[in-house]
């Protein structure tokens, strides 16, 4: 159905152009868009009466009744002001205006629902092909996925956002599964590649954060060569996305292909998580020691195992450092200054993370 104040601008537009005001009610009287002041309080029977009745146009009270169809449906009735032929001209531009607009939302709707299907593999293989042909979408036309997550449920001004970035793109489609996500399938040309798609992703942020005022996370999945492939890079998006949340919060921008180890660590049973945290930590967790001893951690770990570096960056005597690592080493029995302690370290605390994310989602 066409929003209200999409028909308020038709009319108005007409308006403009004929100098004919003009009224668009439901089949029911019930006003919905209008380009003259005053109540119509008085024209709702009259409405309803001119909808039973076969009349497809009538002069009455004043103004010329017209009907509009959506494949033979009773949608809306427009009264032009005006009884002469120059008004009923006017009427029957409007009414055309408006089928248009119909025909043309229909398809848009249609499309919409075609893709939702096909990111969530709700269609049968043949379905996909067929259904394409018949909504002249392209085949074997390059694609990719992008997810962009919201902060708040249902942001109408981020969609109008995204859709009007990209509104000249023809061949590529924005939609929604979810309240939160906003889901562009893009075409992708030959020439370009994943490092395009970072590029289009920082255009996507930097749109919304200046002209929304709104802070996303955008992912995105590979690159597909067919239609049927599409739900696999809506997918990867998927994962991207959930992966950024746990590993890299500080990243408003995920590529499925630059997850690292955390798409590994993503995709283990949390059994066995709980399983390797017991069997190198015993009863004690990872991420329980205190603030000060955490910030230790991750500042040597950014430094590439540096005792100078890291004594430097966190202002303390490089003694100090030795005995917080030497502390740590008789808590855990790892020594982070040894290479293969401190990978198991640091996965330990990605697993951790990972464990703490799933739970979450829980409740």
């Amino acid at each position: 159905m066409i929003s209200n104040q999409i028909l308020q601008d038709t009319l108005e537009g007409i308006r403009n152009i004929t100098k004919t005001d003009l009224v668009i009610m439901d089949t029911e009287g019930r006003m919905l868009a209008k380009t003259i002041e005053g109540s119509f309080e008085g024209y709702e029977d009259a409405v309803v009466a001119f909808a039973e009745s076969p009349a497809e146009s009538q002069s009455l009270l004043g103004y010329h009744f017209f009907k509009v169809n959506d494949d033979k449906q009773l949608e809306y009735i427009i009264m032009a002001k005006g009884d002469d032929d120059s008004t009923y001209m006017v009427g029957r531009m409007a009414v055309f205006q408006i089928q248009s607009l119909l025909v043309a939302y229909k398809e848009r709707f249609d499309k919409d629902n075609f893709i939702k299907n096909l990111l969530l593999d709700n269609l049968l293989l043949v379905d996909i092909y067929n259904k394409a042909k018949k909504l002249h979408i392209d085949t074997d036309v390059r694609r990719i996925v992008f997810i962009i997550e919201t902060k708040t449920d249902k942001d109408n001004n981020a969609l109008e956002t995204v859709r009007n970035l990209f509104a000249s793109k023809a061949k590529d489609f924005i939609t929604a599964v979810d309240e939160k996500n906003i889901i562009l399938v893009k075409e992708v040309k030959a020439t370009e590649s994943l490092e395009d798609m970072t590029k289009i992703a920082k255009v996507i942020v930097d749109m919304l954060s200046s002209e929304a005022m709104i802070k996303v996370h955008v992912a995105y999945g590979t690159i597909v060569n067919e239609i049927k492939e599409v739900s696999r890079s809506y997918k990867e998006a998927k994962m991207a996305l959930d992966v950024g949340k746990i590993f890299y919060s500080d990243k408003n921008i995920i590529a499925y292909d630059s997850l690292g180890i955390g798409r590994l660590i993503y995709q283990l049973p949390i059994p066995l998580c709980r399983m390797f945290i017991k069997e190198i930590f015993d009863a004690k967790s990872p991420d329980e020691f205190d603030d000060e001893t955490l910030t230790t951690i991750n500042k040597f770990f950014e430094n590439s195992l540096n005792v100078s570096e890291t004594s430097r960056q966190l202002y303390i005597h490089r003694n100090t450092l030795v005995y917080r690592l030497d502390k740590i080493q008789k808590s855990t029995n790892l020594d982070l200054r040894v290479f293969e302690d401190a990978i198991t370290f640091k996965i330990a605390l990605m697993v951790v993370k990972y464990m703490k994310y799933m739970e979450s989602l829980d409740f």
